[in-house]
């Protein structure tokens, strides 16, 4: 056993062109070789397997060995996907994209010149940009795959890779069985040494017309402002230390708004993400900053887009303003995709507009309204925006983790900007008719019902806990949350309402609420979503307070 996993380590050693990895693994093998059986023990925990590729492509820790994120497991999946396209006949072209990570530019030209070496058309984004301009390009270079070097919102020493197909999926992210054809295909380049793939480097850096492109169609899908510059709510920004800013200001710009005042701490993008513990705008002191930037400047509107901008948190000002500091507070994805679906069904109805608003399963059921209400079409899907992209006639689809599409035929994927700017359009509309974003929720509220959701999260260092709970749960279904009576039970691991086997459970309660319990797709988590409607908003949270307080027990 301790030659056998020495052997392993020594090889990937002899192919891994990572300095810094090198040398890191080979310090433990030095003392794996002497005898240490603690290093032994490293050896052997870190070649135990390899990171499994699925439909968010690659995910995990920087470091060396096949379960972290590094030059080699990256060059095997650059490769994999490479002989994949060529294998099944779909297009040999790919844009290959990156954000502001550690080893973010690193891993994107390995991928670049790995798969030109393969026979691919290969176009590089020229510098760290938002995912959404990625998923952009896939469609407007018309290739057929592209690459996103990023790990999004994940913690700062992590790192990923994410795939999109052209063609037929029509630049939507990967979904089975796709998936583990590439998969597949990487373990195959796995077998052998990176060092046998060939590499050029004759591929295209993308010009600047790409990006100007994106900028150009996504400032076109608002109307022109309502109010001048000099008139429009004031808006705070923050790129979390990612890649959004400078995309983001050039949209504004295009579409007729106002530039916000930034954070400066967070502006420029930063792999270390110093004055933040997670880059999520959900994580509880992430928007800290932005939102004492907006009390400084006594602004309006408090935007946040996660480091690779395919995601968007707002904040706004509680109760009416006053001589002294604002309050701030920030808005459920659900409220805000309740608003942007809102806004987005009423301007199909007034174009003569038919199709479909779609929503996430674990997103709040309010949407179904909207669509109702206007005549338009409905569809749940499973999470992740793979699914909610390839809805047929989509026209708004959102997931409550702060992922909006608000234009379909612009981008195939959740898009932090646009969505910003719909923001910006929307608040401007308001307050050019003297409301405002708390006035339209108060809208909303009244015209579908006071609708109110939540969430409790078990984070583990065990990822064999989260099997236990999901089994315990299923051996044991509740009867009751929070005293209201469960009414029906449905478990997804078998496949049920046209959805593919999927590990989770939903709970359908008495008046309208709902509780979902499913492990995340991209951390170490269990994750439960509560969703309620009531009378009144405050009733309406009580009932989720009530349900969490029961919950949060039966998944710790």
């Amino acid at each position: 056993m301790t030659t056998d996993v020495l052997d392993v380590a020594r090889a990937w050693l002899a192919q891994d062109p990572d300095l810094e990895t090198q040398g890191s693994l080979d310090a433990v093998v030095a003392r794996a070789s002497s005898g240490d059986e603690e290093a032994l023990s490293v050896l052997a925990e870190r070649f135990a397997g390899r990171l499994e590729f699925g439909t968010a492509g690659l995910r995990a820790e920087l470091g060396w060995g096949p379960l972290r994120m590094n030059r080699v497991v990256v060059t095997q999946a650059a490769a994999g996907l490479a002989r994949f396209l060529i294998d099944t006949g779909r297009q040999r072209s790919v844009v290959i994209g990156y954000d502001g990570r550690v080893n973010s530019d690193v891993f994107a030209r390995d991928s670049a010149e790995v798969m030109r070496g393969l026979g691919l058309d290969v176009t590089l984004l020229p510098s760290a940009l938002p995912t959404p301009v990625l998923a952009f390009a896939v469609r407007h270079l018309d290739v057929g795959a592209g690459v996103m070097v990023t790990a999004s919102h994940n913690p700062p020493r992590d790192n990923g890779y994410k795939v999109y197909l052209g063609g037929d999926d029509d630049g939507s992210q990967i979904v089975p069985p796709v998936d583990g054809a590439i998969a597949a295909a990487i373990d195959a380049v796995a077998a052998g040494s990176i060092a046998a793939l060939p590499r050029a480097t004759d591929y295209t850096v993308a010009p600047a017309a790409v990006l100007d492109a994106y900028v150009a169609a996504t400032a076109a899908i608002v109307p022109a402002p309502a109010l001048p510059v000099a008139s429009q709510p004031s808006v705070v920004y923050t790129a979390m230390h990612g890649v959004g800013w400078e995309t983001a200001r050039a949209v504004f710009a295009a579409a007729g708004f106002a530039e916000p005042a930034v954070v400066p701490e967070q502006i420029e993008p930063d792999g270390a993400f110093p004055t933040v513990s997670f880059p999520n705008p959900e994580e509880p002191g992430a928007m800290d900053l932005a939102i004492a930037r907006g009390v400084a400047v006594g602004a309006d509107l408090v935007i946040a887009n996660d480091p690779d901008a395919d995601r968007l948190a707002l904040a706004i000002p509680v109760g009416a303003p006053r001589s002294g500091p604002r309050e701030y507070r920030r808005l459920s994805g659900n409220e805000v995709g309740w608003l942007l679906g809102w806004r987005a069904a009423s301007r199909a109805v007034e174009a003569g507009r038919s199709g479909v608003l779609a929503a996430s399963i674990v997103s709040s059921p309010a949407l179904s309204r909207v669509a109702a209400r206007h005549g338009l079409g409905y569809r749940d899907t499973l999470t992740g925006f793979k699914w909610v992209s390839r809805v047929p006639d989509l026209l708004f689809g959102y997931e409550e983790a702060l992922g909006y599409l608000v234009d379909p035929q612009v981008v195939r994927d959740k898009d932090g900007i646009s969505a910003a700017l719909e923001l910006l359009s929307l608040a401007t509309s308001l307050a050019a008719s003297g409301s405002s974003i708390a006035g339209q929720l108060e809208a909303f509220a009244a015209e579908f019902g006071a609708f109110a959701s939540g969430q409790v999260a078990t984070r583990v260092d065990d990822l064999s806990r989260i099997g236990a709970i999901m089994s315990a749960l299923r051996d044991a279904p509740p009867t009751s949350l929070g005293g209201i009576e469960v009414l029906a039970t449905t478990d997804y691991q078998s496949g049920v309402e046209g959805f593919p086997p999927s590990d989770i459970l939903r709970y359908d309660l008495a008046g309208e609420a709902r509780v979902i319990v499913r492990p995340s797709g991209t951390e170490p988590k269990v994750k439960v979503y509560i969703d309620t409607v009531a009378a009144t908003p405050a009733e309406a949270q009580s009932l989720v307070d009530a349900l969490a307080a029961d919950i949060r027990p039966r998944v710790s």
